[in-house]
């Protein structure tokens, strides 16, 4: 049984850059949020938490996918969902100024967008130390838009790199999807191991088309070998000891509504088996 690997979120791009708008996001609500224009302090409560949401659901999916795919699955649409919430309340910070944002060529945005991150490197043991190093090193490339005055600067460069690891997302989606689809998850994995196991203990035939042990299987023709790897795609077969026939119910043949008698010729004569009473006869017209 192949076991899945997890835990490797510290040195994927999305969690990076969900780390950098975390930050950037705890920044830009210190700063511009205020009793004036957030008087609950709701919209404080909001982005963070959905910044929040973003980064950790990337980093519980990571962990969780070695033993559920399908929940590793679930939780990445969840940072898809919380980073688009997120991305429309910058956009609507926007709109509240009357300012638009940047055109995708323009030279603030080409300059956010060129910004390259560094590849993760953690070789020593403090594993946790280095990758708070990479993550702090990778959030001051883009210090000079996040850590602006201008919360429209700000907001258009929190825009950028939301919509990044928006896309980036979406690309993981559709990977964890296909294998999920292709290998199956951590269920049909410990299946697929159990059935290998039993059939070791029974002796069972090789596959002649992957090598796999065989397990018997049962058809309506009877017996037959079947390949463990079935659920992997593979459908090698061998022939087994035939299905013994199921006795039936005998049941009670129904009597006949006539009966056959000979003439003195040898003629067939058929007579009724309850003829009409005399009565009946004699009331005849």
């Amino acid at each position: 049984m192949s076991h899945f690997k997890s835990g490797g979120y510290r040195k994927l791009d999305s969690f990076t850059l969900a780390t950098v708008i975390q930050l950037g996001t705890f920044r830009f609500c210190e700063k511009f949020l205020n009793r004036t224009n957030d008087p609950c302090g709701r919209q404080y409560d909001q982005m963070t938490q959905a910044a929040r949401s973003g980064r950790s659901n990337i980093a519980e999916g990571s962990e969780r996918s070695a033993t559920s795919k399908e929940t590793e699955m679930k939780l990445t649409s969840v940072a898809l969902g919380s980073l688009g919430e997120l991305r429309n309340d910058y956009e609507t910070w926007l709109l509240r100024l009357r300012a638009l944002p940047w055109k995708r060529m323009s030279p603030e945005a080409c300059a956010v967008h060129g910004v390259v991150l560094d590849k993760p490197v953690f070789g020593g043991e403090d594993t946790l130390r280095e990758s708070a190093a990479h993550l702090l090193a990778q959030t001051d490339k883009f210090a000079p838009w996040i850590e602006s005055d201008d919360s429209i600067t700000v907001a258009n460069a929190m825009l950028i790199l939301l919509n990044r690891t928006l896309n980036m997302l979406g690309s993981q989606f559709a990977a964890q999807y296909e294998a999920f689809v292709n290998g199956g998850g951590f269920r049909e994995h410990l299946t697929t191991a159990r059935v290998e196991t039993r059939a070791k203990k029974e002796e069972s035939p090789m596959c002649p088309v992957c090598g796999k042990p065989m397990v018997k299987r049962n058809s309506t023709r009877g017996e037959f070998w079947g390949c463990t790897g079935y659920t992997g795609g593979c459908r090698g077969t061998r022939p087994g000891e035939a299905k013994p026939n199921t006795p039936t119910k005998p049941t009670t043949p129904t009597p006949p509504t006539t009966t056959t008698t000979v003439t003195p010729d040898g003629r067939p004569l058929w007579v009724p088996k309850n003829p009409p009473s005399q009565t009946q006869s004699s009331l005849s017209p």
